[in-house]
């Protein structure tokens, strides 16, 4: 019980910067290969996907709060790995704060930087 408030605690502000969020035209992904060390940056539309090593990313959405793309964005993901039929990450995922819904991987992380607005 005592989880489940401090989730909701977390989720509030959430909830109330979607209510004044503008939808961007795409956005700007890092993902990272934990073994090596190496970053690669991504900006994808909605609907487009990129391959990094075994994931296929999928971005559906970018959302921003109103006037100020690059604070708080938080995209839509949907994440695959290679050989796999479930996703291994399908859900919003905030720049703010990539820990809160992040990807559960243990050779790959990928977060949101910022959405595109052009």
């Amino acid at each position: 019980m005592k989880v489940l408030a401090i989730l909701l605690a977390l989720l509030a502000p959430m909830a109330v910067a979607q209510e004044g969020a503008q939808v961007g035209t795409g956005a700007m992904l890092r993902a990272l290969e934990k073994i090596s060390g190496e970053t690669t940056d991504f900006t994808l539309k909605p609907g487009e996907q990129a391959v990094f090593g075994r994931l296929s990313i999928e971005m559906r959405e970018c959302r921003y709060p109103l006037g100020d793309p690059a604070a708080d964005a938080f995209a839509y993901l949907t994440i695959q790995e290679q050989g796999s039929d479930a996703p291994v990450f399908s859900g919003w995922m905030f720049a703010s704060s990539p820990a809160l819904n992040a990807l559960d991987h243990p050779r790959y992380d990928v977060w949101v930087l910022r959405c595109k607005t052009d």
